[in-house]
Parts: C-alpha cells; structure tokens; sequence
C-alpha cells in the first residue's frame, strides 16, 4: 500500500511539473516573442521624429549663396544609351551644362566636402564623382544589360531636383571577360555592386560605407514609367552628423500628392511603422540609436500599392550609427 502511495504522488508530482514547463515549441515561441518584443523596444526607445534641417546644412547653404538656386543639366555622353561595350571596364562621361551659377564640381582637400554626381549602377548605392574633367570608371562590371542614374548633388549629398539634372542610360556589356568572383568597382576602387549573385566569394564583399553587393542587373526598367531612386542616407554616420540624418531621392515621371500629384513615397526604419513623404524635398530624421539600421523607401499610389518599375521602387539600404 505504501509503494503504492509513493507511486501515485511521484506521477502527480510529474504531471504537475509537465504542466508547468512548456514544451520544446513553446520555448521556440517564446524565443520569438522575446526578440520581437526587444525589437519593439529598441524602436520605441529610439524615438525616431522629423526635424528641420540641421543648423549646420543652413549655414552651408547659405554660405552658397546663388549655388542653391542653381539649375544644373547633365548629359550622358558616354556610354549612350542602347550601347554595347565589350569590355568589363566601362568609361562614363557626363557633361554638365545649364543655369550653373557657379555650380561646379570639386572637391575640398581640407574637408573632403564638395559639389559632386551621384552615379547608380543598376539598383546599387551611389558613388560621388567629384571630377567631370577625368572619366569615371566602373571595372569588373558583367556581362548583360545594366542601367547608369546620374544626378547632381550638394556637399552634404543633398540632390538638385531641377529639369535635365536627372539622366538614365541603359546599356549592354557582351564578351567583357569580367571575374564574377570579384565585385564591380571604380577605379579608386570603389565597390560599386557585384558581379555575379551566384558567388560567394562575392557575396562576401562589403565596401567601407557598408554597401550591399547585390547582384547588378538592369532589371524590366520602363524610362517612361514612375521611378524612383534611392540616394540617401548611406554609409556610416559618426558624431554630429548622427544627429540628424537626411532621407533623399530622385523622383522620375510621378508627382506627389503634397506636389499635385498622385503617389506618396513610403519608408520605414528597421521594418517599423510606415511614414509617407507627400512633397518631394528631403526629409530629416533625428533620435537614432547606436548600430546599423535599415532603411527602405517605396514608390506608392494613393492607396499604399507598390508602384512597381523594375523592381527599382522598393530599396532598402543599411546605414550603421556610432556617437
């Protein structure tokens, strides 16, 4: 009788605990909620808001003086549009015109800082071109069909969204003998993108300013359609400049609905809750916390449908803060 009570209060015991241990699953999905909830943790804590822009960037502006109100116009000269080269070394040349009004290209030795080109291999990051009088060079790049954006931008990488300063080219590099196993650069080497997806060895690359080198491929982009094109931010923001950290674009064929038109650009910081830009002028955000983030940015209709164009009108990019 007595072995017969142990036995019966050990199996209430065992069941008793069993009740109160969750199973393998349930550990699983607390491990899920537990991350999800530090994720929402670490956004509320960040506090992300719209600020004006920096004191900093007005006086650098001002300091400009006609510059800011300058109507610049660039040309692809070279390659043109629907040309193919055969060589995995590609020559860009632009030629800069229109209502300058001292606007020139330049660097400053001293800070690093000055008027430049942002130049977009198919869907990558940009790299700044500080020199129209020397050829930009993009090498190693693959073969097939790629396109080349090309707009002027401000020292602090503010873009000029004037008639004509906005350019895309599409070409076709054939029997260019590129290494697939190494990335896409300048001839400052640069990483401009990767060569081939399907490498490791590539995927594996990643440029100081912390660029993904995705695979570079032109993509089903219509030139007539709504485009959008992700320029800002990029890269690593140190100190006062982490203060507050400029969102900027180009906006091709489409209007906005601040501006008279029909679509709102959409973006979201590290998948949060979606913000909408109706008016086509950059956007200033401050309260980031220390670490990478990812920022991404959509085309959309007045309905929040993806305006899609090549896939080019969804971008995300990741930006790393240090204080």
């Amino acid at each position: 009788m007595k072995l017969t009570k142990f036995f019966i209060s050990f199996m209430a015991i065992g069941f008793f605990a069993a009740c109160q241990m969750p199973s393998t699953n349930q550990n699983t999905n607390l491990g899920i909620n537990t991350t999800a909830n530090t994720n929402s943790n670490t956004s509320a804590a960040q506090n992300l808001r719209e600020v004006p822009r920096p004191q900093k960037i007005s006086d650098m502006s001002r300091e400009r003086g006609e510059q800011e109100t300058a109507a610049p116009v660039l040309k692809v000269a070279a390659p043109t549009s629907g040309a193919t080269v055969n060589s995995s070394i590609v020559k860009v040349k632009l030629e800069l015109t229109g209502d300058l009004k001292g606007y020139k290209t330049m660097k400053d030795p001293a800070t690093g800082m000055g008027n430049h080109i942002h130049v977009i291999l198919d869907n990558q990051p940009y790299e700044a071109y500080y020199n129209l009088d020397q050829e930009f060079e993009l090498r190693n790049v693959a073969d097939g069909e790629h396109t080349l954006r090309v707009f002027p931008s401000r020292p602090w990488h503010e873009s000029y969204k004037t008639d004509g300063a906005f350019q895309i080219v599409r070409f076709t590099v054939k029997n260019g003998g590129a290494d697939v196993s190494k990335p896409t650069t300048t001839d400052s080497n640069q990483t401009m993108s990767n060569a081939n997806a399907n490498s490791s060895a590539a995927n594996a690359n990643t440029s100081p300013e912390g660029k993904d080198v995705q695979s570079s491929m032109a993509g089903a982009v219509d030139f007539a359609k709504p485009l959008l094109t992700y320029s800002r931010p990029k890269g690593e923001y140190k100190g006062a400049d982490s203060e507050a950290i400029m969102i900027d674009f180009w906006l091709s064929n489409a209007k906005l609905v601040g501006d008279g038109g029909e679509y709102r650009v959409r973006y979201s910081i590290n998948n949060g809750e979606a913000k909408y830009i109706d008016k086509w002028q950059p956007v200033w955000l401050s309260g980031w916390a220390d670490g990478k983030h990812t920022v991404k940015l959509e085309l959309v209709d007045q309905n929040g449908n993806l305006v899609d164009n090549g896939g080019y009108n969804s971008t995300t990019r990741e930006i790393t803060v240090v204080r």
